[in-house]
């Protein structure tokens, strides 16, 4: 008999998010417009610094996003819920401080972090869906998708790839 708890066995641990903690480089590619058939994208860089909190039951992330038309600042706060084993994730753009995004929540199982939720895009109901994947390599991916048809069709419209920066290494576009 395994003397680890009955819950080490289950999807979801306050470790998941594990890998994402440090200093990274980011790829950006973004849809220039969602859900109407676009399919020019935007290209760009940034920076995101991943901290842990609450004990390592949830991490907060720093994020320089250098846009086209002009950088921003963003963070991402992700918490996780020991009850039903679910992570939530806010979005906070710092063009919008008084805003919060509805969280996504979901968890990791095969290798693969699902979370979604109901939002709004431009006055109508979407579903959201942020995917993580490759977090067990050195060049973890992260996908953002809309459904306007509750789940059944998405459209992912924003990538970002990440590459670790080197310890006490920072990049130029590191903290502006």
């Amino acid at each position: 008999m395994s003397s680890l708890p009955a819950t080490a066995f289950l999807p979801g641990t306050p470790q998941d998010f594990d890998f994402f903690i440090g200093r990274w480089q980011v790829r950006h590619r973004r849809l220039q417009q969602r859900l109407v058939g676009c399919d020019t994208w935007d290209h760009f860089e940034g920076t995101s610094q991943v901290r842990p909190l609450l004990g390592g039951a949830g991490n907060v992330d720093d994020n320089w996003l250098d846009l086209p038309g002009g950088g921003y600042r963003a963070v991402s706060l992700r918490a996780f819920d020991a009850a039903t084993r679910q992570w939530s994730i806010w979005w906070l753009d710092g063009r919008l401080p008084h805003r919060l995004d509805p969280p996504v929540v979901g968890r990791f199982a095969g290798g693969v972090g699902e979370f979604q939720c109901d939002d709004m895009l431009d006055g109508q109901p979407i579903r959201v869906r942020f995917l993580w994947t490759q977090t067990d390599g050195p060049q973890p991916r992260w996908e953002q998708a809309f459904s306007a048809d509750g789940g059944q069709t998405w459209e992912t419209n924003w990538v970002m790839e990440f590459q670790r920066l080197a310890a006490g290494g920072a990049t130029a576009t590191w903290l502006r």
